[in-house]
Formats: structure tokens, sequence, C-alpha cells
């Protein structure tokens, strides 16, 4: 629905096709644009509730023969659709700020890693601008440390290098990053000057970086998606 309570094309659409929720068609305009699933993917889906690009991913990865896999992690309990999702696609109901990295790459195939981190992850919105843009980012940067090598963030953000000093000395496992070498990684955040700050993060560790806002994003959201693609090697 929009703000009105009317319902709007992508939401009408969305219950034409099967898909859970509208932003189906934000993950399907990324897939058209930037083809970040391919055949035999596997795919991480960070804050994957309701569960619509568990479905537009599932979908991404071809027919079952093709292979691939696809693991949605959310605080709630997800259920897997039914449309659009088959065996490949599972859900873990945890906290991803505070799930040790190893526990999730125990998830990937041969618990090497995924191809593909999604982060449709979102703070709570409280209304005062600038305290949900530092949340937004705080998320984003938690996909990040999840995603690649944990000793080249220190080196390219100082303030996440005292934040995770303090965590103690972690093994090899733990700064080794989740993502494979070659990997995408889709971030979303509220559009604010810090956002700015994790792009130019970003763009070192990956082969190219973007912006995107999709056409299904609601008019009155500040929503916007920082599409990395091609993790460079030795970052993970």
């Amino acid at each position: 629905m929009n703000g009105a309570g009317a319902p709007d094309f992508f939401y009408r659409e969305a219950q034409r096709l099967g898909y859970v929720a509208r932003s189906a068609f934000k993950l399907l305009q990324m897939q058209k644009q930037y083809k970040l699933i391919k055949p035999g993917s596997s795919v991480l889906d960070l804050g994957c509730a309701p569960g619509a690009w568990l479905q537009v991913a599932c979908q991404s990865l071809g027919p079952l023969k093709t292979g691939g896999v696809v693991v949605g992690i959310d605080l709630k309990k997800v259920k897997v659709p039914p449309r659009h999702c088959d065996a490949r696609v599972k859900t873990v109901c945890a906290d991803v700020m505070k799930l040790p990295k190893h526990q999730v790459r125990a998830l990937s195939p041969q618990q090497k890693g995924f191809s593909v981190i999604l982060s449709d992850m979102c703070p709570l919105v409280s209304g005062i601008t600038t305290r949900d843009a530092a949340l937004s980012v705080e998320l984003g940067m938690q996909a990040l440390d999840l995603a690649v090598d944990r000793a080249t963030l220190h080196t390219l953000d100082d303030n996440f290098q005292k934040e995770k000093e303090m965590d103690g000395s972690a093994s090899d496992l733990e700064n080794e990053g989740v993502l494979l070498t070659g990997g995408h990684l889709v971030i979303k955040l509220l559009e604010s000057e810090d956002v700015k700050e994790i792009s130019q993060i970003c763009k070192p560790l990956f082969r190219k970086a973007s912006w995107l806002r999709p056409k299904a994003t609601r008019s009155s959201s500040r929503e916007i998606y920082l599409i990395c693609q091609g993790l460079q090697q030795g970052q993970r």
C-alpha cells in the first residue's frame, strides 16, 4: 500500500504474480541491470522478511538442476514462500549483528562462503532523520564486515577498527569474510551524508560500486542501495 492507503502498481503486480511483497521488484530491477545472481549462485539474504527477495533470488538461480542455494536470515521467523521457491531456499531466525562469521559460513555450500550477499536490513524508523540514518549505516557496516576481511576494514575505517578492537582478538575464521572472491554485495541504506563514507570504503574492495534507487521504492522513502560488484582478490 502507498502512503494514502490505496494499492499502487507494484503492490497490485506483486499480488498478481505471487510475490509476498512489492519489494520483489527492487531485486528484479537489480537483476535486470547488474545480473548479480547466476545459475548455481550461493545467495545470503540478510533481513529476509517477509521473503520477497528469497523468491526472486530462487527464480534467478534457474531450474533446480542448475543447483545453487538461497539462505535468508532475519530477527523474525520467516516461512519460505510456497511460490517461486523450492528446496534450495532455507531461512534462519537469528540476529545478524551477533552471529559469528563461522556460523554464517557454515550455512554456505561446502562451508566456503557465498557468491552474493543481499542486505535489505533496515532499522525501525523513529522519524528522527539523523538517528535513523546512523542506524542504517551501522547495519550497512555490519553487512560489509560480514562480507569482507576484517583487517582490510580496519585499515579503511578507523572508527570501525576501534569498535572491533573492543571485541578482543578474533580467530582467522572470524576475520575472514563470507563473500567469495568475485562475489557481489548489496546494501540498503537511508540517504544521508554518512552513506558517502561507506561508499568510499567499498570502492577499493570491489571492481565496481554504484548507487541505485529502484523504481519500486516509495516516493516518501529515503532508501537507496549500494551495489558492490566483484570482490577483489585478497579482500575476503
